[in-house]
């Protein structure tokens, strides 16, 4: 498979004369990890229908019935920072500046921008997703941000769209990496709408019907009118919501006042259903260190705009390249996949305060820095 092959890119003519533009991830096989030629290619090209007045809407996709993004491609990272441990990596840093554009370039987009959340929607392609204005899930979807597991945290404006939810809801995800399903993912405001997988084709062809004109915010009603209405057909074939049994308990996580504190509450909460007994055992599987830079991340990114989010998101990832710990979490997961990881830190009381503001600490200046740019792509 050619690079230009990872994305595929569809300009699909409508009865208005406008025009539909799809982009299909196209790596079945790896569901359709984000790598840094995918970035490479979609970056230009959404930037491109951005400014093309022809384009009424961005429809995004993956390829095959399993994922839209299973999340980024991580071994390539791994093999560099593998390569020269403890130090600061050129491909980390290139990767992550080139993701982060993109994903904020989704929610800076004013025309619609509709992702199809269908299968699996992990890591990655969660920062695909959370910035578009018409987010589709399905019966199938499972939407997680599973790097405690890896020793990274939940980036790709993690910070931003974890401290938007219900209280507690972003502390507990991001701590345990939990996997929610279509309803989950409505009531913490990462979708939008319900629909069958089966219905894609139909939506599609009824988009191509439209009378698409040249005012955005018209484009967006339109979109909108035609999922609630097919939504509506369809709700009661939406799966039962996993975190609200469990809503008490997690609401009360937006009152701790440590980190410490959240993870006893977390591992005292009362029930015995499969879906917390997974969250639990993910919260112990995972890096104390990672649980540390979540805690911090959300109480820093309640005071953050959305370009300032990225910004301390690639410094923050660009220290854990060099820390070691991720590429200690990748190994154990993806690599060997012993899940035996050696972690730095046995719990979370043993972790140094001084490590953790380390990896706040910014490598860059405001003048350096690779994202000091990213408010001017609103313009």
């Amino acid at each position: 498979m050619s690079e230009q092959d990872v994305v595929l890119f569809q300009e699909l003519d409508t009865a208005s004369g406008k025009k539909i533009a799809v982009a299909t991830l196209n790596s079945e096989k790896s569901l359709n990890a984000l790598s840094l030629p995918m970035v490479e290619l979609l970056l230009p090209k959404m930037q491109q229908w951005k400014a093309d007045p022809a384009i009424a809407l961005v429809w995004l996709q993956g390829a095959g019935d399993k994922a839209f993004c299973a999340g980024g491609d991580i071994r390539e990272l791994y093999q560099a920072m593998q390569a020269e441990p403890g130090c600061f990596q050129p491909y980390v840093n290139e990767f992550f500046t080139k993701e982060y554009s993109l994903d904020y370039l989704i929610h800076t987009f004013d025309k619609p921008v509709l992702v199809w959340g269908n299968g699996i929607v992990m890591g990655g392609g969660l920062g695909l997703m959370a910035g578009a204005s018409h987010r589709i899930v399905t019966v199938s979807s499972r939407i997680a941000m599973p790097e405690m597991a890896i020793g990274l945290y939940p980036d790709v404006g993690g910070s931003w769209f974890l401290n938007r939810m219900p209280a507690g809801c972003g502390l507990f995800l991001g701590l345990t990496g939990a996997s929610i399903n279509s309803a989950d993912a409505k009531f913490i405001d990462l979708a939008d709408h319900f629909l069958p997988h089966e219905k894609k084709a139909e939506l599609l062809d009824k988009l191509l019907t439209v009378k698409w004109g040249n005012t955005v915010a018209l484009n967006h009603q339109k979109l909108s009118d035609i999922l609630l209405d097919l939504e509506e057909r369809n709700r009661h074939l939406m799966p039962a919501s996993q975190i609200r049994p469990h809503q008490q308990q997690i609401t009360a996580l937006g009152r701790v006042s440590s980190l410490q504190q959240a993870v006893e509450q977390i591992q005292a909460m009362p029930g015995d259903d499969s879906w917390l007994t997974k969250a639990k055992a993910s919260l112990q599987y995972g890096s104390p260190i990672t649980a540390h830079i979540v805690f911090r991340l959300l109480q820093l990114g309640q005071s953050k705009i959305l370009a300032d989010s990225f910004r301390l998101e690639l410094g923050l990832s660009v220290q854990c390249g060099k820390l070691g710990e991720f590429t200690e979490g990748v190994r154990a997961l993806l690599i060997d996949k012993d899940q035996k990881p050696d972690w730095k830190y046995k719990n979370v009381s043993e972790v140094p305060a001084d490590l953790i503001n380390e990896l706040f600490s910014s490598p860059w200046s405001a003048d350096t820095h690779p994202l000091r740019e990213l408010g001017n792509l609103e313009n």
